[in-house]
């Protein structure tokens, strides 16, 4: 770092000539096309692609665009909307023609320079674009075309790029080599809780197994979303009411939800009963929760409560283990349809198996260790990963700094 500032030093003594991004090459408009259409003209092995907003790609066939709007030259394409951002790409491309992209053609700048130095600019575009549009943040072409760009000698460019190059293969190196590890981990917890929870004849313990249908054990409730028309259900709320958002980003056993909804909107004032399991049976087919608290649940999960009958039969957190076993039922054995949702007749039919009440604490106790451990994976990996993307962005900015001609 401190070679490549006395370098600077050295070359460009009185500061570092800045330039606005617009006037380094040509601005590139894309093609007219939606993102259905680029579902249909998709093709395995098509040599361009085609970017639209966010993630959304699609490799096409030559001839599918047409020629003046194809981009055969590396170049920085510029996400405009929502998350602002920019990729940089050196293939033949086009994109969609409210995205924009910037093909940098002088010769005294290094294009992968100016999109290095771009990703230093994604927060300040941000806040432009959040000030410009509540709803969807977005920039405009005059925000990046005045974008003022550092050029130091072009040596210096190009050093830093291999710098940044190498930073970034490492970088990507690692987080595969962590997500490797984390996939790793969790496939063989998946392995032994299959197999503590794989019952026949006879339970591990030698004892006997008793088994019941789903419906025999537990009764079985849909969920609901009260009426938002009704303003009042949705204010100064005191009833959870659980989403799969909530599992999504708290984890399976709940007793916070992200939204409440009043008394009022509770259907025959019946809240579903504490260490219920909500198991989703539409659309994200097979996930599930315990809840510990008195809720409510949207239209996508069923609600298991047990019968009195099985209180002293059954743990609620065994309950909930199998419950990873249902999900792998419920996930093969769905009606196709335009809407996917699980076959109701045969879930209510699904077998639960009633091993002795001290085998499944013992079962309990094994799964709750594995869960602890791949919990802290969890947590501590995408940590690892979160720490060194900050690391690698601390070092970036920092060689991206210049000291600006006055």
């Amino acid at each position: 770092m401190s070679q490549i500032q006395n370098w600077i030093n050295k070359l460009s003594p009185k500061g570092i000539k800045f330039v606005e991004l617009g006037t380094l090459g040509i601005r590139n408009k894309g093609t007219a096309i939606t993102a259905a259409q680029m579902k249909i003209i998709q093709s395995k092995g098509g040599t361009i692609r085609i970017f639209a907003g966010g993630q959304t790609i699609a490799d096409v066939n030559e001839g599918t665009v047409p020629e003046k709007d194809v981009v055969r030259v590396p170049s920085i394409i510029v996400k405009s909307r929502g998350h602002i951002g920019f990729t940089y790409y050196d293939r033949p491309f086009s994109h969609k023609s409210e995205l924009w992209s910037y093909s940098v053609s002088s010769e005294q700048v290094n294009q992968k320079f100016v999109y290095y130095y771009l990703l230093t600019q994604i927060d300040y575009l941000q806040r432009i674009a959040r000030a410009t549009s509540v709803k969807i943040p977005q920039i405009s072409v005059r925000d990046t075309d005045k974008l003022l760009i550092p050029v130091p000698p072009l040596e210096v460019q190009q050093e830093i790029v291999r710098i940044l190059d190498t930073f970034t293969e490492l970088e990507a190196e690692l987080e595969a080599e962590l997500e490797a590890e984390l996939e790793a981990r969790m496939r063989q917890y998946e392995y032994y809780r299959d197999k503590l929870l794989s019952f026949e004849d006879k339970s591990l313990m030698g004892g006997a197994i008793e088994w019941k249908t789903l419906g025999e054990i537990f009764v079985t409730k849909n969920g609901y979303t009260p009426s938002k028309s009704n303003p009042s259900y949705w204010e100064d709320g005191t009833v959870p009411w659980f989403r799969m958002d909530d599992i999504r980003t708290n984890g399976r056993i709940l007793g916070e939800s992200h939204q409440k909804v009043s008394v009022e909107a509770v259907k025959g004032k019946r809240l579903f009963p504490a260490n219920s399991i909500i198991v989703a049976t539409t659309a994200t087919i097979g996930e599930h929760a315990l809840i510990t608290v008195p809720h409510l649940s949207n239209q996508r999960f069923t609600s298991l409560t047990l019968r009195s009958e099985f209180f002293e039969k059954l743990n609620i957190k065994f309950i909930y283990y199998y419950c990873f076993i249902l999900g792998d039922w419920c996930r093969n054995n769905t009606n196709r349809s335009s809407f996917s949702s699980v076959n109701m007749h045969g879930f209510k039919r699904f077998p639960f198996p009633i091993p002795p009440i001290e085998e499944q604490i013992q079962i309990v106790d094994v799964l709750d260790k594995f869960d602890i451990l791949v919990n802290d994976l969890f947590i501590g990996l995408p940590a690892e990963i979160k720490a060194r993307r900050q690391q690698y962005e601390y070092y970036r900015d920092k060689l991206l700094t210049f000291k600006k001609i006055s």
